[in-house]
């Protein structure tokens, strides 16, 4: 029989010793996040309820409700992706298919992965002028649903272009040689095969678009707005809005004596809604993944 010899304990001994400071670093990273969601939790839960969710804020906002917020959140977020959803994709897919390695499509990846990175107040600079003043549209949700698409669309055209890159080329030749189209290939082949990747990149941005206070509070947000409760359609695209976010800093920097537990049940409602997409996509991912043949 084989018996460990001190070098081969040494290396078990090395081996266990990586695996625990790999799992502190990872429990490093999650038992925080844990903390604050339950710190959270415990302050909101005197608030929370639907009827939170439903109603209107009142009495200056230090009771009452959330519920202009959360359908302005709604809106601003669909309006946002409905816009750079479909421009970054097709600008992907002409990145990765069609452009050809030279000197001005390299700016062109050079500028989006920039750009990818621009704080989000320049961001609501640029939105404040191009849209509210040079586009004429004013402080509207239109407004703040462009500047919120012109922010995102950096990271949805990279997270489709890694899709993309990552359908086998040989799934192209093997189209290309039977006489499918250059366009053919990419519309039954290429798109359907990384379907999971650009949909978990676009609906990942959901999370990032709707905790967003500074484009919107240069563009469209509102401090406060009448809107009915439960009313689905309170806004129109010229009108602004109230925010989730917005209303979070309102509540928490400009609202004197407003009840404790309300500032932490917007921050859960918010948070909430953040996980709730993410798990989407998540799920998404992995039902996407699993039907896949390669």
């Amino acid at each position: 029989m084989f018996t460990e010899t001190p070098f081969v304990r040494v290396k078990l001994r090395r081996q266990a010793v990586a695996k625990w400071v790999f799992f502190a670093m990872a429990a490093s990273m999650i038992v925080p996040l844990l903390l604050i969601i339950a710190h959270l939790v415990e302050r909101a839960l005197p608030s929370l309820s639907l009827e939170f969710l439903l109603a209107a804020p009142a009495r200056g906002m230090k009771e009452g409700g959330i519920w202009p917020a959360l359908v302005g959140t709604i809106h601003l977020v669909v309006i946002s992706l409905a816009v750079a959803a479909p421009i970054g994709v097709l600008a992907a897919v002409y990145l990765n298919e069609y452009a050809k390695d030279n000197w001005f499509n390299r700016l062109i990846n050079l500028a989006v992965i920039n750009l990818a990175g621009v704080p989000s107040i320049v961001h609501a600079l640029f939105g404040l002028g191009a849209f509210v003043y040079a586009a004429q549209f004013g402080y509207s949700i239109i407004s703040a649903s462009l500047t919120l698409a012109i922010m995102t669309m950096p990271v949805i055209i990279a997270s489709t272009r890694e899709a993309l890159a990552s359908v086998p080329r040989s799934f192209r030749e093997a189209c290309w040689n039977v006489g499918a189209t250059r366009w053919q290939t990419i519309r039954a082949i290429v798109l359907p095969n990384s379907i999971s990747g650009i949909l978990t990149g676009i609906i990942l941005q959901v999370s990032r678009t709707a905790g967003e206070t500074a484009p919107i509070m240069f563009t469209g947000a509102v401090f406060f707005k009448a809107v009915k409760a439960g009313d689905l359609f309170p806004y129109g695209l010229g009108d602004q809005c109230m925010a989730l976010s917005m209303h979070l800093y309102t509540l928490s920097t400009q609202v004197p004596g407003v009840k404790e537990s309300i500032p932490y049940a917007t921050a859960v409602v918010l948070l909430g809604a953040v996980l709730l997409v993410n798990t989407a996509a998540i799920a998404l991912r992995v039902w996407l993944r699993n039907r896949k043949k390669w």
